[in-house]
Formats: C-alpha cells, structure tokens, sequence
C-alpha cells in the first residue's frame, strides 16, 4: 500500500521565520535597515524615532509578498555565491552585471506594497547608497549581494513610505477631517495595545 501524499501546505509562521533568519545570517539587521529609513524620513518628520523605523521595518517583513520576495533574492545570492546557477546567469549575477536588471524588478515587488512614494524612496537610496548598503555592494568581500542590496532598500523604501501614509493619517485625524481606514495589521496593533492598558 502507497503512502498517499500530503498537500502542500503553506506554514506562514515559518516563512516570517526564515526572512528573519536568512536576513540575519547574511549579515543585516533590523535596525541599519532602520537607519536607511530615519535617513528618508528626517526631513520630512523631525521628531521621528528609531524605534518607529524599527516597527514599520517589521511591519513591511510581516507582509506574506515581501517575505517572498526577500527569500527569493537571498537564495539566488547564495547559490551565485556557490557557483550553482546555469552560465550565463551564473556569470551575470556574481558579476552584479549592470544589463540584469530582475534584481530591480525583484525589489519593485516590495516598494508597490505601500504605493508608488516608494518608487522615488527606493530610487534615492538605490543611487546614494548609504549605509548597510555600502556594505552590501563591496564587491572585494567574496560575497555576493546582487539581489540583497536591492531588497534592503526596497524594504526601507516600503517602510518609509508606510511611515509617510501613517503621518497623514494622524495629520487628518488631528484636524478633525475624513481619512482612509488604517490597515488591518495597524488597526489589530492598536487594539491588542488598547486591551492591555488600564482603565
């Protein structure tokens, strides 16, 4: 008698797990992507702080698509780095080849999340290349961030263009005038945070 086979079943708390874990062990942490989007934001909201830009850093890897794209890239790097992929990719991505241009696209998957401010978020820091991302793009280190460079900016961007949607929001919210409901994840934050303060 044959084992029937089981369906394929997505494990969604696995997923956010491995994002973090794979970020982690190619050498980027939640707070330098968090730098990335202070050095966005500053100007625009003076009395931003870090840890706002840590929270919409995680509530960008909290999205299932972003997920999907940030293990994708990194994967791609890896075997790249292994020498695995099929010629000419193999070639194009070790070299960072300046025609290969899904890395973009890869990229683009996550600054569409939160609107098309992204866009210009991403292709600031994309140019500038600041911070963890000057790191990534040294080329002398032996590793290979073709893809990773691309997706930490992309998730800066995102997050610092959910940052710019919340600040509206609470402007209008101030004022007294009409705005668009906040997100689920936003709204379920607040209410768990609503439950467990005093009456």
């Amino acid at each position: 008698m044959t084992d029937a086979k089981i369906p394929y079943s997505l494990n969604s708390k696995a997923v956010a797990e491995a994002t973090r874990f794979w970020l982690h062990k190619r050498g980027v942490t939640l707070e330098e992507i968090a730098e990335l989007v202070m050095l966005l934001q500053k100007k625009y909201y003076p009395n931003l702080t870090m840890e706002e830009c840590i929270h919409n850093v995680e509530m960008v890897l909290s999205k299932r698509e972003v997920q999907n794209a940030v293990l994708t890239g990194i994967q791609l790097d890896v075997l790249a780095e292994e020498g695995k992929l099929f010629s000419p990719l193999q070639d194009m991505i070790e070299n960072d080849e300046g025609l290969y241009g899904v890395d973009e696209i890869l990229a683009f998957s996550i600054v569409n999340v939160y609107g098309s401010i992204g866009f210009t978020n991403y292709g600031y820091v994309d140019k500038l290349k600041p911070g963890v991302l000057e790191r990534l793009n040294d080329k002398t280190t032996g590793q290979i961030h073709t893809y990773l460079d691309d997706i930490v900016g992309a998730v800066a961007a995102a997050a610092s263009s959910r940052i710019a949607h919340r600040k509206q929001a609470e402007r209008e919210e101030e004022l007294g005038l009409p705005h668009a409901p906040e997100d689920a994840e936003e709204a379920a934050r607040r209410s768990r945070l609503e439950e467990t303060l005093p009456e």
